[in-house]
């Protein structure tokens, strides 16, 4: 095979055989296809699309270029999630422990952030001497032992993914669906998960701002992980807003055990609740958790009742965590300059930004622009408001915590952005807008 007929064939809308794509996948993680190539292919496939058969090809490959975990050792079925990110979305750290505190164990790798906030990992990060970093063996022990592991990736999991991925940033392809949906489905299926629920996110703070273009990606992931023999959901929700109230490493995870206690803002709770359920679906495998309502019902007593909240404390102490920041979050990392912005009208909200939430949080040092920057755990905003909420004129919209007099001054006047409040009451955003099921 030649490389330049591979691009050649793709140019001109043809689709790859299976046998071409993994060739070409093999050959640019070895090395022997140059950058150039390579970026010429994916300039390709971002014009020309790629068909069902072909992203699930590519996928399959770029899983197949390093480690496949087999977690059959250790759990008798392994389910998943994936979030595509969002302003505010804790959701793991309350999820995990959920599900697990009604006998599913679930064994997690997660990563950084790039963009506004830290990932999953910083977040963790924020609890004094929590180990992200497990080998395998320590991976499958702590799950067999304990019954929940949160943690980066262990060994070289889809090593053409991370090849592709950074090819793709500096190439303006990374909006490409079928590129996007094998990026993220390679890590899932190499990571070992038998089921797997996807949580799209669509609005102003998400990578997918149209609910058409989100549909799609779900649809694409779905019939990925259908093809290669997964079970599948996919949950749209809305990302027109922050989640929950809370942005922000260490405030995330302050708000994070606020909702394993029982409380926390109400969007955060119904959202976990209802991604928890997905995942028990799964993994009853049509035997049990049928029924939403009576599964809901069973999370929501979880977690009012303090079970799933001793989970993540285990969690956190057997991965190395100081625990009396579970008991006392007041010990968690703060920020130096506390500020409050107020409405300087009455009405209703109309508009609470997702994006614009997400600029301050960056602004303040809450995420990083690149690789390896550095993160400040203590920054971030707390947002005090949902559109459709009424306003009265000095009520609290957001609450900055910064570490820089200048930044804070910087994030201030990009939040005042942010809210638009109108004289006449505004319909509240839906968490959730489809659910699409495979298998």
């Amino acid at each position: 095979m030649r490389v330049v007929d591979i691009i050649a064939k793709k140019r001109d809308g043809l689709a790859l055989t299976p046998e071409e794509i993994r060739w070409f996948t093999s050959r640019y993680t070895a090395g022997e296809i140059p950058d150039y190539q390579a970026a010429a292919w994916l300039m390709a496939v971002w014009f020309r699309g790629m068909t069902r058969e072909e992203t699930a090809e590519l996928t399959l490959a770029m899983a197949h270029s390093g480690d496949i975990m087999d977690l059959s050792d250790s759990l008798d079925y392994a389910v998943d999630k994936h979030s595509s990110g969002g302003v505010g979305d804790k959701t793991s750290l309350i999820v995990l422990p959920l599900v697990v505190a009604c006998g599913v164990p679930v064994a997690k790798m997660s990563g950084r952030g790039l963009g506004f906030t830290g990932g999953t990992l910083d977040k963790l990060e924020s609890i004094a001497g929590y180990n992200v970093n497990l080998t395998e063996e320590q991976f499958r022990q702590q799950v067999r032992e304990h019954h929940i592991v949160l943690c980066g990736q262990t060994g070289e999991l889809a090593p053409a993914d991370g090849k592709l991925y950074a090819l793709r940033d500096v190439t303006a392809t990374v909006s490409s669906i079928p590129l996007i949906a094998g990026s993220i489905m390679s890590k899932k299926i190499a990571a070992g998960a038998n089921g797997i629920v996807l949580d799209v996110k669509t609005g102003s703070g998400a990578f997918m701002s149209t609910l058409e273009d989100a549909r799609t990606l779900a649809q694409t992931m779905v019939d990925i992980g259908v093809d290669a023999g997964k079970d599948m959901v996919a949950l749209i929700s809305d990302m027109n807003q922050p989640l929950g109230c809370a942005v922000g490493n260490a405030l995330e995870v302050k708000e994070a055990i606020e909702a394993l206690n029982g409380g926390g803002p109400e969007d955060l709770r119904e959202h976990c609740l209802v991604v928890a359920a997905y995942m028990l679906r799964l993994a009853g495998r049509g035997k049990k958790w049928v029924d939403m309502d009576e599964t809901r019902a069973l999370l929501a007593s979880k977690l009012d009742n303090g079970e799933a909240l001793a989970v993540f404390r285990r969690l956190v102490e057997v991965q190395g965590g100081d625990v009396s920041m579970v008991d006392n979050p007041n010990k968690l990392p703060a920020a130096t300059i506390v500020e409050t912005l107020t409405a300087e009208k009455s009405g209703y909200a109309a508009e609470v930004r997702a994006d614009k939430v997400a600029q301050a949080a960056l602004i303040l040092g809450a995420g990083r622009e690149q690789k390896g920057d550095p993160v400040d755990l203590a920054v971030g905003v707390l947002v005090h408001l949902n559109v459709g909420d009424k306003v009265q004129s000095g009520q609290a919209l957001f609450t900055i915590h910064g570490n820089d007099a200048e930044q804070v001054a910087e994030a201030r006047a990009v939040l005042q952005q942010a809210i638009t409040i109108q004289p006449e009451p505004a319909e509240p955003l839906p968490l959730f807008y489809e659910v699409i099921q495979g298998n």
